[in-house]
């Protein structure tokens, strides 16, 4: 079972910075891609951004130029970081990561959740 564990969450001031961390563990062969959702109260979970083992990346038109989305393959962990934050940013955020994985069935894929870090923009 791949397990993911976010964090890095805070309270920070409109205008100010957060970067988030996704941290892997379990039996993965490989991670295809990993991404940040978030889900705001009262409204359905959102990408992100997203970044594959190649390095392409995806981002929501309104995180686009604020928002970068990075990864480090050799330890299988997933960064976001968040400049000029707004209030409407505030969010929990989630990491996720589709790939395949070592079991007892041999390889198999998977797809995997954190449990959500909090997001807090406001003054």
């Amino acid at each position: 079972q791949v397990q993911l564990v976010e964090s890095g969450g805070g309270l920070v001031q409109p205008g100010g910075s957060l970067r988030l961390s996704c941290a892997t563990s379990g039996s993965i062969f490989r991670i295809n891609a990993m991404g940040w959702y978030r889900q705001a109260p009262g409204k359905q979970r959102e990408l992100v951004a997203r970044i594959t083992s190649s390095g392409s990346t995806y981002y929501a038109d309104s995180v686009k130029g604020r928002f970068a989305i990075s990864r480090d393959n050799a330890k299988n962990t997933a960064y976001l970081q968040m400049n000029s934050l707004k209030p409407e940013d505030t969010a929990v955020y989630y990491c996720n990561a589709v790939g395949f994985q070592q079991s007892d069935l041999g390889m198999t894929d998977f797809i995997s959740w954190g449990q959500g870090t909090q997001v807090t923009v406001s003054s």
